[in-house]
């Protein structure tokens, strides 16, 4: 998506400038301001945010370790001071998010049904195997084993083996918002039958590929299209059509399920999400029966249960001579920054931090704002499917060198990164869990509810702590990647 100057854009200042790093900054710090004063004033006077600022989005984790009321406010907060910084562009000037105007969008509706057979059990592609049945326990299991995934990813996977009715989705209607997305669970929901509304930009050839994946699949697509237009590709804008797109899905049958999936590059990625945050909050406010779905990239910041602490620190004392060896000078010449111990001993929670430098600042506040709303959403008692997805070949990770060599090379520090075919149905099956459960277990704090069936592709049980190991992984995955 281009990063176009219209519809939903950061705010301009008195020369006209739209400063990502002036709204990054300062919505970092008032999340901080309750929490962790001292963290928030630091963030506030930081003059090198792009070089600096993964040490204050794991600092919005730790403030969050006290009182479940820690986290929530961090969270509110956050999203306050987000939507109360974004202006929309209209033809009178920018106004403030909250007053977005209605404006002359109006949406029709266009239907594609499915003609295949729905698949009705669960079917997991692995490494070129379709795993089925007790082939797919025994696949969670060996994850377990390695550290790839959490304990209770094999209780949610589990629960819909037990019940494989619930791939339908009977009585809802999922809006995949992103519908195109790589890691979109628009192909197994249709496949299994359900009823999705797919959003994504009116552009002809990703609706093609969305048409076409509608038809493959046995239940029914629904997509907007803008009433009256000359272009009859269905599709909306997210930048500039929020009310329009808020009023059409509001009257859509069944439990909505408002499903986050977007990317863009950028500044953008940044726009789009708060534009999608935006309409869940105006669907939230208009329905008693919304949804809300999200996948959190592994690369952030999560505090992480006792016992994934327990086997990454039995793995670092327990590494092989020749690791022990090549660790200390490799140590000393980078002045403790490669391949450190990924945690104190006995930390409960502990803190992984697997942020990637080269995803920057803005992609950080894209997805920390997906798990704000989750916190918030869930304290407010609607149903909300937060999961984090494994590290995913996808073509965007493919494109950037440097993570396509790191990922290549990850399996050398028990990080499994998974091709786009497993995650998707994978998190697909997470997400069709929660929908049936109200959201999982609720838990005391809401690192809880994050660490819940998270699949982080070992990124939390490693030896290392991830990014003092993740320039030695490119290094050894370059060749890998240039193939």
């Amino acid at each position: 998506m281009a990063d176009e100057q219209h519809g939903l854009v950061f705010p301009s200042d008195d020369e006209g400038r739209r400063s990502t790093t002036a709204v990054g900054r300062a919505v970092v710090a008032d999340a901080l301001s309750a929490a962790d004063p001292v963290g928030a004033r630091a963030a506030e006077r930081e003059t090198a945010w792009r070089g600096e600022y993964l040490q204050y989005f794991r600092r919005l984790v730790e403030a969050g370790l006290g009182a479940p009321e820690d986290a929530l406010g961090i969270a509110r907060a956050g999203l306050d001071s987000l939507h109360d910084r974004m202006r929309v562009l209209g033809e009178d000037g920018e106004v403030p998010l909250g007053e977005w105007p209605r404006g002359d969008q109006r949406f029709e509706q266009v239907e594609v049904p499915g003609a295949g057979e729905p698949v009705e059990e669960l079917v997991l592609p692995y490494r070129g195997d379709r795993l089925r049945g007790d082939e797919i326990r025994r696949q969670v299991d060996r994850w377990v084993e390695a550290g790839v995934v959490e304990p209770s990813v094999v209780d949610a996977v589990g629960a819909v083996l037990d019940n494989p009715d619930w791939l339908r989705l009977e009585g809802h209607t999922v809006a995949v918002v992103g519908a195109a997305s790589e890691m979109g669970p628009l192909q197994a929901l249709t496949r299994w039958g359900a009823r999705v509304a797919a959003v994504d930009l009116p552009k002809a050839g990703l609706w093609d590929r969305v048409a076409d994946t509608a038809s493959a699949g046995a239940g029914t697509v629904v997509a907007p299209r803008a009433a009256g237009g000359e272009d009859g590709t269905p599709g909306a804008d997210l930048l500039a059509d929020v009310p329009a797109l808020a009023e059409w899905l509001a009257e859509q049958p069944g439990t909505l399920v408002v499903g986050n999936y977007v990317y863009a590059d950028g500044a953008t990625n940044v726009r789009v999400s708060t534009a999608v945050d935006e309409l869940s909050r105006r669907l939230l406010g208009s329905r008693d029966d919304v949804a809300l779905a999200f996948l959190a990239t592994p690369t952030d910041v999560f505090a992480v249960p006792r016992d994934a602490v327990e086997q990454a620190t039995e793995r670092y004392e327990t590494r092989s001579r020749a690791a022990k060896t090549l660790g200390r000078p490799l140590r000393a010449a980078s002045g403790g920054r490669l391949l450190r111990r990924p945690y104190a001993p006995d930390s409960d929670p502990g803190v992984n931090d697997s942020l990637v430098p080269q995803q920057g600042p803005n992609y950080a506040l894209a997805k920390r704002l997906q798990r704000w709303r989750a916190t918030v959403a869930r304290h407010e008692g609607a149903t909300v499917s937060m999961n984090v997805a494994p590290p995913t070949r996808t073509r965007s990770v493919v494109k950037n060198r440097a993570l396509a060599a790191a990922y290549a090379g990850a399996h050398r520090f028990g990080v499994e990164v998974f091709d786009p075919s497993t995650s998707n149905v994978l998190m697909a099956a997470l997400l069709v869990h929660d929908l049936h459960t109200g959201g999982g277990p609720r838990h005391e704090h809401p690192w809880q509810d994050e660490a819940y069936a998270a699949a982080h592709g070992g990124l939390w049980r490693t030896a290392y702590a991830p990014r003092s190991a993740l320039g030695l992984a490119a290094v050894l995955g370059m060749g890998a990647a240039r193939g």
